[in-house]
């Protein structure tokens, strides 16, 4: 059960964060257009937060406040931006400092609950190639630095 509330959990954080990413420059416009909220808080919609409470008991304390910390950032931002007054240029300049935040939050949630799973199983990570298992390590190519001989100085005349 605790792996299964692990995925949901970190599939709706990684569902969050790409509607942030990918609406980012589109929900501000809005916002400054048309002067509606809607768009910011619907990017920042939770789909599984009704009744989460019940399966976090199955969680241990540590995930427990690494997702609390995770939806908690997220509801700053939400409060934001459901009360704010801010011109929209101010409202973004706050939107990046609570991004930051948040996604910190979200890189320690990744790291503490595991990536989600894909729709085709496979676990979902965001990560760059080191060295291939298909090929051999790299030789050590240390290179060992020849004692140079001494030269005399000449002494003083």
């Amino acid at each position: 059960m605790a792996a299964r509330v692990r995925n949901l959990l970190a599939m709706d954080a990684a569902s969050i964060m790409r509607r942030l990413e990918s609406r980012r420059d589109e929900m501000f416009n809005l916002f400054s257009r048309l002067r509606s909220r809607e768009p910011l808080l619907e990017t920042i919609a939770s789909r599984y937060a009704d009744g989460a409470f019940e399966h976090l008991l199955h969680l241990p304390e540590q995930e427990q406040a690494v997702v609390d910390r995770y939806y908690g950032t997220l509801d700053e931002m939400r409060w934001y931006f459901t009360y704010t007054e801010d011109m929209p240029g101010t409202a973004h300049l706050n939107f990046t400092k609570l991004h930051k935040r948040l996604e910190e939050a979200y890189r320690v949630l990744v790291v503490t609950l595991g990536p989600p799973v894909s729709a085709d199983g496979a676990r979902v990570v965001d990560a760059e190639v080191l060295r291939r298992e298909d090929t051999p390590p790299p030789e050590d190519k240390t290179l060992a630095r020849a004692a140079l001989p001494r030269q005399r100085r000449a002494a003083p005349g």
